[in-house]
């Protein structure tokens, strides 16, 4: 188990690929979907023995933080390159389940073509939300992480190998369900929004802080299903503010159409400022 973030490492039989880290591995299946498998996170191992037992040993891992300050380096550079080419990038995420497809479906066929929109989609397994995205015209790009519990800049940077930059203006990646470990990775993006589903109830921004805390949005999501699942919008509202008081808040449902005209013109002078 990854004392940086949960990720569960094993043996990649396929041969790293050119350009990455040696202990980054990527393959390409026939659908042209990009798969990682990480291994190495700089872990330093120290053995102590344990005197109250002078047969056992302990052993302690002391965690580096080069994963992330190699990360960092990627996203600035992730970042420089699509302001150069006048491409705003958002961030999605939330946990499993929160609406983040639907939101981009409904999204994209309200901006696509007005505002060229590409993805890129970050799953565990199977490419079931690009293939949903595909049908509304957007380009898309599936990252399969096998085990790792969220995207990273160099994942990123090798899906924007495989888009059409020149003629992108908005990038929405749709990144792993998970409330913990995407809130440590900068994605080289402009914009960070974090879904709340109605779903998991109004006491999530103080249960995961950290990924409540960079967003410079939060979506209420399902709005909906609020009165059935007695979701105090009121009191979402307060936790939020309590971790993030700055946030944008928006509560929308994207099956019904209710509140995507707000999201859509946050998002419209987000991308014009």
């Amino acid at each position: 188990m990854c004392e940086n973030c949960g990720c569960t490492g094993h043996n990649d039989p396929h041969t790293t690929s050119p350009g990455l880290r040696e202990d980054l591995h990527a393959h390409v299946d026939p659908l042209g979907n990009i798969y990682y498998h990480s291994h190495n996170h700089n872990l330093t191992e120290h053995t102590h023995h344990d005197a109250s037992s002078p047969n056992e040993t302990i052993k302690v891992i002391n965690v580096n933080s080069s994963i992330l300050a190699y990360n960092n380096r990627l996203a600035a550079q992730i970042r420089t390159e699509l302001e150069k080419r006048n491409i705003f990038a958002i961030n999605l995420m939330s946990a499993p389940g929160s609406g983040k497809t639907t939101l981009l479906e409904k999204t994209i066929e309200l901006l696509h073509p007005k505002l060229y929109c590409a993805v890129i989609v970050g799953d565990l397994a199977t490419d079931r939300d690009a293939a949903r995205i595909k049908k509304s015209g957007a380009p898309v790009v599936q990252i399969t992480t096998g085990t790792a519990c969220h995207l990273d800049a160099h994942m990123v940077m090798r899906a924007l190998e495989k888009l059409p930059l020149d003629s992108i203006r908005v990038l929405f990646i749709e990144n792993v369900g998970n409330l913990v470990c995407p809130a440590a990775f900068d994605l080289g993006e402009k914009l960070k929004v974090v879904l709340l589903s109605t779903t998991e109830g109004e006491d999530k921004p103080l249960k995961y802080p950290p990924i409540f805390a960079g967003a410079h949005a939060v979506i209420i999501t399902k709005l909906d299903l609020a009165p059935l699942v007695d979701f105090d919008i009121q009191a979402a509202r307060s936790n939020i503010a309590t971790v993030v008081p700055k946030a944008k808040v928006i509560t929308l449902s994207a099956k019904t159409g209710e509140g995507m005209h707000d999201w859509i013109s946050y998002l419209q002078n987000a991308i014009k400022a």
